[in-house]
């Protein structure tokens, strides 16, 4: 999958704020999308004390079977060398190389993107699935297992709730705090690129199976963790 490159990766902490600012203001917050017939998970994380960056990717088949077993597709892994100290709110510039790399690996183009981390719920409105989702001129969705930034109620307990994430004195709002199943705590999604809130949110709703996280980056994060992957 051949990607188009947008900017240089090696920056000071002040340039890669500067670049975020910049960069934010070409989100799309509106929905353009297109067909689905492929779902990305993207899962990310960091082994050997942070030094290795490893990025896992599977694409699956929509919709899913009769039994609501999804398909996989296609799936790549890939590991190098983490570029960035961990710095709040700069978390993309530590993660997204490496997904973009697994990205290329991949033969078949997805048509949304699920991804373990924030959208627009971010400080500057660029974190992990927004950036991911300019490099990759896709549809991208944040899927958060904590909170980054804002302010938020208690959701309801039924399975499908959520309330508004907000932030800033005019109650922005910049993502949803989702009750994916009862009895659990929530999870934050917030469009990454070329999506409302809206659908973001519907599409999370959708692919949510038996298990907390919807099945996109739930099997995406079982793909990272199998070590010899």
């Amino acid at each position: 999958m051949p990607l188009a490159s947008l900017h240089d990766w090696n920056l000071s902490p002040s340039a890669a704020i500067a670049l975020q600012t910049r960069r934010a203001g070409r989100v799309e917050r509106e929905d353009r999308l297109g067909p689905v017939r492929r779902i990305a998970g993207v899962d990310i994380g960091f082994e050997e004390e942070g030094e290795i960056t490893r990025a896992a990717v599977v694409v699956l088949a929509w919709p899913p079977g009769d039994t609501g077993e999804f398909r996989v597709v296609e799936q790549a892994v890939q590991r190098e060398p983490t570029r960035m100290p961990y710095i709040p709110g700069l978390l993309s510039f530590r993660e997204v190389p490496a997904a973009l790399a697994a990205f290329e690996g991949l033969s078949v183009r997805p048509d949304l993107v699920m991804v373990d981390g924030q959208g627009i719920a971010h400080p500057r409105r660029l974190g992990v699935a927004s950036h991911l989702g300019l490099w990759l001129d896709l549809p991208t969705i944040g899927v958060a297992k904590s909170r980054l930034c804002g302010r938020h109620g208690e959701p309801g307990p039924a399975r499908g709730d959520w309330t508004p994430l907000i932030e800033g004195p005019d109650d922005e709002v910049i993502g949803a705090v989702l009750r994916s199943r009862v009895g659990v705590k929530p999870i934050f999604v917030s469009p990454g690129h070329r999506l409302s809130l809206a659908t973001a949110l519907d599409w999370v709703i959708r692919c949510l199976g038996r298990t907390k996280l919807p099945e996109p980056t739930r099997l995406a994060d079982r793909l990272a963790s199998r070590r010899g992957a």
